[in-house]
């Protein structure tokens, strides 16, 4: 029998939409399908959750064609989480949904998104991962099992440098404990002399 499991939670984070930036509060809840019979491995995913939901607080959202905006923010020290679409409500329930099932990697199954925001005027966009993923089939941060939640490099002048950013879960104490292969035990045989022998 499979466990479900729901979470609720919430961040604040910029949308960048027609030239003009706006704060906005969001508001989701997930729900997960438990695949891992470790206690351990549950709790690990759920952690990553919580890490990235964390991490997009205060993050801008933004679609990829808007180069020069992106450029100057990068450029200014703001985060930015560049999609594949303009950042409407449901569109970012989409990329959470996929995300979600990345960084767990199988451990939990985010099946369900409900997500609604200040913005969206009491709307709540549903999403179940059995639906059209859109923009979000194709590859990009959003299905790379890593905390990233960005492909952007900061460039100045002529230097190009990677914004700061976990690279890995093990960074974070998040990683997965690998089983270790059985130890093969080797018994060896030997005769000792006693005195009496002598």
């Amino acid at each position: 029998m499979t466990a479900r499991i729901t979470r609720d939670f919430h961040f604040t984070a910029g949308v960048y939409f027609e030239d003009e930036l706006y704060m906005n509060f969001y508001e989701c809840n997930l729900q997960f399908s438990v695949e891992s019979e470790s206690i351990s491995e549950q709790n690990i995913a759920l952690e990553r959750v919580k890490y990235f939901i964390s991490s997009l607080e205060h993050n801008i959202f933004i679609h990829q064609q808007n180069e020069t905006a992106i450029e100057k923010l990068t450029q200014a020290g703001v985060r930015v989480c560049v999609i594949p679409e303009e950042p409407y409500d449901q569109i970012i329930a989409i990329m959470l949904l996929v995300k979600m099932n990345a960084i767990t990697e199988g451990r939990l199954v985010a099946d369900d998104i409900g997500l609604m925001s200040r913005m969206s005027d009491g709307v709540t966009c549903l999403h179940s991962f059995e639906e059209n993923t859109g923009p979000f089939r194709l590859k990009g941060w959003w299905n790379d099992s890593s905390p990233k939640i960005t492909n952007t490099t900061k460039k100045t002048k002529k230097i190009v440098k990677l914004q700061k950013s976990i690279s890995s879960w093990e960074e974070l104490g998040l990683g997965y404990v690998n089983k270790k292969e059985p130890q093969q035990t080797e018994i060896v045989f030997a005769r000792f002399e006693s005195k009496s022998d002598k």
